[in-house]
């Protein structure tokens, strides 16, 4: 039996007879020793040299022509449409999306999908229409100038802000995915390999500015599309393509004993009529308004990290072809990016029966284990019985398929409030490359996974640099110093923010599904700011006191309604639910019960639906108080509108003859593809 002892993680706390330990060892039980004995090879090492020698070679070439602020930020407005289209989606093909969307494709099936079909898509196509003729138009050199433009300093200084915090925040979720990954190649300390992405990213950013981050992404981009081709191919084949993967999910929909529907894991919207029915806990409203509409149109329309790729085309055709380009290859994201982690999730189902492993020997903690898959009697090792060997151990046993346990500080499987196990869902597709892709092709695929960790911490802080430069320091630390001084500020900028990353990345540690983090961000700060830009492009009514006040009263109702609520089994804390305990604590819930209206903090069934509601409540307060303010101040005179309202701009003439080019036409080829798409899953 393995039992706790007192006495710091990884030195003894857990003992285990040797004979027990062998037992795993001869199973390929060890999580540490299944990356050992899946040995990089010099054809991967190479691999990956090539990419690191490649990115800083970029930087080192670029800088020679980054003699202004303009060629550091903006790229000098020079980049033809399929570059910076490419750039828009990988600018958004960081960790969040690789990691993240396998993570989410492991923990909710095919509804992962709604984050591209409903989610993504058309709010893309809203960009590439209606907003990039603001965006360009106005050759503002980032979203908080806009509002300046629109509204006034407050409003772009509010702005700023909370962009910053939301850009560190991003760039600290890569900075942990590329962290771990460093942890489960080389068997590097969390803390050594944060810091050695740090340095990787700050090199080359540094050197190039915007330009480098560009084309590293188009590089990125194909990096990642034919790493992960094979990989979603031979997880397919290893558990019998699409129906057998979806008879595995199945099976494991009705184990879990929440009510789930058979197909809660396969079909995209058939179950959203009841919010128990599907593992995201959400209903079809709070799917479509929460995430299709708020987030959706708040991050796509409104974040600058995305919207200073099509700022960087070489003309307006140009910026309104780049998100319509970009959404092409992104509504078939999903099969790429998704697809894997529902295969990491039931993989390796089958092998105890087929007598590949044999059956498990003992139960850990009360939990069920679940054998890793696919190792051979050539691939098995007998390890070293090592402290952290054994943690590693007890993660796979504790896991599913080839998702191990979460482990916490003391080296234990993580539970949560009811008891149940936590799966690492951030580790399903880094697993399905250990155990799946052969020597050479494991090289390619790190590299993929290296490639979308940079270019999220890359696209978030030079986002970071214009933000910082432009719209605070210049606008009232230091208004008057030359253009050279501002350029070495961004530069300054990017230390600072690679600094501050860091410091993110260890709240993420927090999380079991960096998703759910990523879109509670969101939910807090484009949320609100989505309905600022809404009304101040479409309301020529709406005044610069409406929309900082309603700015400033949308993201403190997200974080009251983050306080309120909180994920079942979660435990108090980061995720929500410290203002409701405090309520409790002081008598609310007597009131509540009393009146039968629930008790405080108010539970929901997932982080994701929690994350989509808190959206549609700090969407909708924004807008109330905007218009109620605005309705009582005084509004700007129309001729200094022109160009920022929709109605007093005038429309941009089409200069593209060929038709399929033209912006429209691409518009509802992208629409008509997407409602397909809904259509074949729902």
């Amino acid at each position: 039996m393995l039992t706790a002892s007192p006495g710091p993680a990884y030195k003894g706390r857990f003992r285990a007879s040797r004979s027990l330990f062998a037992s795993f060892a001869a199973a390929g039980q060890s999580h540490k020793e299944l990356f050992r004995m899946t040995t990089l090879h010099w054809i991967d090492w190479a691999i990956m040299g090539v990419y690191m020698v490649f990115v800083l070679g970029i930087g080192l070439v670029l800088r020679r022509v980054m003699r202004t602020s303009t060629d550091f930020f903006l790229s000098g407005r020079s980049i033809p449409a399929w570059i910076t289209g490419l750039a828009f989606i990988s600018a958004n093909l960081g960790a969040q999306e690789v990691i993240g969307m396998g993570a989410s494709g492991a923990q909710y099936g095919i509804l992962t999908s709604h984050f591209y079909w409903i989610g993504a898509i058309p709010a893309m196509v809203f960009v590439g229409i209606f907003m990039m003729p603001f965006y360009y138009g106005s050759r503002a050199r980032s979203v908080p100038e806009y509002l300046k433009l629109r509204f006034d300093e407050k409003t772009r200084a509010l702005n700023a802000i909370s962009f910053a915090v939301m850009t560190v925040m991003s760039s600290g979720i890569s900075m942990y995915a590329m962290g771990k990954l460093f942890n489960l190649l080389l068997g590097w300390r969390f803390d050594y390999s944060v810091l050695a992405s740090a340095v990787i990213v700050l090199v080359y950013i540094f050197l190039g500015g915007l330009t480098s981050a560009i084309y590293n992404e188009v590089l990125q981009f194909f990096l990642i599309v034919f790493g992960f081709i094979p990989l979603v191919l031979l997880g397919l084949r290893d558990v019998g393509g699409w129906s057998g993967l979806s008879h595995r999910l199945q099976d494991w929909s009705l184990q879990q004993g929440q009510g789930y529907a058979a197909t809660a894991y396969t079909e995209s919207w058939a179950h959203m009529g009841d919010a128990m029915k599907n593992p995201m806990h959400v209903e079809w409203f709070g799917l479509a308004m929460g995430l299709g509409f708020v987030l959706s149109f708040g991050y796509w329309c409104t974040d600058f990290l995305v919207v200073q790729r099509a700022m960087a085309a070489d003309s307006m055709t140009s910026a309104r072809r780049t998100p319509l380009i970009a959404a092409i290859p992104k509504m078939f994201f999903p099969f790429l990016v998704i697809v894997p982690g529902m295969i990491a999730l039931v993989a390796g189902s089958h092998l105890a029966q087929s007598g590949k492993l044999p059956p498990p020997a003992m139960n850990v903690a009360m939990a069920q284990p679940a054998w890793p898959p696919g190792l051979t009697a050539a691939t098995r090792l007998a390890p070293a019985a090592t402290p952290a060997a054994e943690e590693h151990a007890l993660a796979m046993a504790a896991g599913k398929g080839l998702i191990p346990a979460k482990l916490d500080s003391h080296g234990q499987p993580e539970r949560d409030q009811k008891g149940k196990v936590v799966l690492d869902y951030d580790m399903a597709t880094p697993m399905m490359l250990l155990h799946y892709f052969p020597t050479g092709i494991l090289g390619l695929g790190l590299t993929a996974l290296l490639a979308s960790f940079m270019s999220g911490m890359a696209g978030n802080v030079t986002a970071l640099n214009t933000v910082w430069t432009y719209d605070i320091y210049q606008s009232y630390i230091n208004r008057g110093a030359s253009d050279t001084h501002y350029l070495w500020m961004g530069r300054f900028t990017t230390i600072a923010g690679i600094v501050l990353s860091i410091g993110a990345a260890y709240v993420v540690l927090q999380f079991n599904n960096i998703m759910n983090l990523l879109q509670a961000v969101f939910a807090i700060v484009n949320a609100p700011l989505f309905a600022t830009f809404a009304l101040g492009m479409f309301w020529r009514r709406s005044t610069g006191h409406g929309a900082f006040w309603g700015l400033l009263s949308g993201t403190l109702a997200a974080a009251v309604h983050h306080g309120l609520c909180l994920p079942a089994g979660e435990a108090v804390g980061i995720k929500g639910g410290y203002l409701g305990r405090f309520l409790a604590d002081h008598g609310a819930n007597h009131f509540l019960e009393t009146h039968h209206l629930g008790k405080l903090p108010v539970e929901f069934g997932s982080g994701m639906g929690q994350n989509f509601w808190m959206a549609i409540w700090a969407f909708s307060s924004c807008l109330l108080v905007t218009i109620v303010i605005s309705l009582f101040t005084s509004p700007r005179k129309p001729e200094e509108l022109r160009g920022l309202v929709y109605s007093l701009t005038d429309k941009p003439e089409e200069t593209e003859h060929r038709w399929y080019k033209r912006p429209a036409t691409l518009a509802v080829v992208v629409l008509l593809l997407t409602l397909l798409l809904n259509f074949v899953f729902f």
